[in-house]
């Protein structure tokens, strides 16, 4: 009996349409990466789990897919570790895991290749990676992370051109409408010196990031139950409900949390990135202080990113910050760097929901070559070259068939043109051109269908 195929789960094939949309997003992403001096990098697909495990927390290292050692894998192990259970069992079968993501794998690298690397160094990274998490909607066990990073330099420019780049990738795939967020760690910490809640930073951090979740006073009694003060919660309303442009929000900030050392820092920061951008001639960035963002706190330590587009079903798209120890946990210190990631799934999402994929992202050949017999199609052949040669993406129908089956072909793979040649168009070297869209049809010469395809 043959065996039913199937997918393991949380893992998804994409189909050639899929494709050409995916690599639209890769393509615009990657060019914009590459105009700012970002270099390819890759890492392979499996690392020492030495080098993941301890990274992402316990929760973390729960989601780590495990590789089996190669050969007998069971040759070291005894019964009495079988008793002793996984944790006894698995440093003997497992030695490497599937990357989690990509800013491990990138630190690793960095520490390794140290005295090769110009610093600053500017990476962008576009690759698979593995959670062993339970599926659901929009979660999957194997997805891409997109990542830019440079690393060895405490410039805010890098922040500002994170602006920028972000402005141009959303530019160039006609997002709209949507909104750079920024904070600043020294603006939190400021805000919890100020109130009074120092000691109780994540507590206070993570209940505040919740605010467009479920609103102010739910945020309020989340921080009671955590044991942060009436008063403080009091002094703590007005400060989330600063609002208004860049500047006003930085105004009222400096007025509030301007005697703090790690809030002064923050506001001096921000205002730096901001006179940056303007310098680099963007004059509307889509930008937004928001006091309430407090994402990846455990290793942001400066400036952090959050972005989404707005009058979408989907969260944020792209994300990041300024950490200060990246390799520390390899061994190489005091490298400061700034990164941020787009989500491709999630853009691919709102690309969808907007209706804003251009056609042509979806054609894969410009042109099918239609034929009535073996002479027209041995014609056709040559044809075909010339149209190759001359980079025109083309095919030719490649079994003897009625018309009508090559143009149904030719429409269900969105193949906008096709050339049909008979025995009249072989005498007088003029071929029947169809647009398949409008329908028009002329008679041209390969040297003019060329000329004409290549200004479609």
């Amino acid at each position: 009996m043959s065996q039913k195929p199937s997918l393991p789960k949380g893992m998804r094939d994409f189909g050639p349409m899929q494709m050409a949309r995916r690599n639209y997003i890769i393509n615009s992403i990657k060019s914009v990466f590459e105009k700012f001096g970002f270099m390819p990098l890759e890492t392979p697909a499996m690392e020492n789990l030495s080098t993941l495990t301890g990274k992402y927390g316990d929760e973390g290292d729960q989601l780590l897919f495990k590789v089996l050692n190669s050969g007998d894998f069971l040759s070291k192990t005894s019964a009495n570790d079988f008793e002793n259970g996984s944790k006894s069992m698995l440093p003997k079968i497992s030695e490497k895991g599937l990357k989690y993501d990509l800013t491990v794998p990138f630190a690793r690298y960095v520490v390794m290749n140290q005295h090769d690397i110009t610093f600053p160094f500017k990476r962008f990274q576009i690759q698979p990676v593995w959670r062993a998490d339970r599926p659901q909607k929009g979660r999957y066990r194997e997805f891409y992370q997109c990542d830019a990073d440079v690393v060895g330099t405490d410039s805010l420019i890098c922040e500002a051109e994170i602006i920028l780049m972000i402005n141009e990738v959303f530019d160039h795939l006609g997002f709209e409408d949507y909104t750079i967020k920024i904070n600043h760690r020294g603006i939190l910490s400021g805000i919890a010196e100020v109130i009074g809640a120092q000691g109780k930073e994540s507590d206070l951090f993570v209940a505040i990031d919740k605010l467009d979740k479920i609103g102010l006073d739910k945020v309020c009694d989340e921080l009671i139950e955590r044991g942060i003060p009436a008063d403080a919660v009091e002094k703590l309303k007005p400060i989330l409900t600063i609002s208004g442009s860049v500047q006003v929000v930085i105004n009222n900030l400096s007025g509030l949390l301007g005697n703090t050392e790690a809030g002064k820092k923050g506001i001096n920061d921000l205002s730096e990135i901001f006179s940056h951008v303007k310098s680099l001639g963007l004059e509307n960035s889509n930008t937004a202080v928001d006091v309430t963002l407090a994402r990846g706190l455990s290793y942001y330590t400066g400036a952090i990113f959050e972005v989404k587009i707005n009058n979408v079903s989907i969260g944020s798209v792209s994300g990041g910050g300024r950490y200060d120890d990246l390799t520390g946990v390899f061994g190489l210190s005091g490298t400061s760097g700034v990164g941020f990631s787009f989500g491709i799934d999630r853009l691919y999402d709102c690309l969808e929901e907007l209706n804003l994929f251009k056609e042509n992202t979806q054609t894969f050949s410009q042109v099918l070559i239609v034929h009535f017999d073996e002479d027209s199609m041995n014609y056709g052949l040559s044809v075909l070259s010339e149209l190759r040669s001359n980079g025109i993406k083309s095919e030719i129908y490649p079994d003897q068939t009625k018309l009508k089956k090559q143009f149904s072909y030719a429409d269900k793979k969105n193949i906008p043109y096709t050339i049909t040649i008979g025995s009249e168009e072989i005498k007088s070297g003029k071929l029947a051109l169809k647009d398949l869209h409008s329908g028009n049809q002329e008679s041209l010469s390969v040297d003019e269908i060329i000329s004409k395809l290549k200004g479609a």
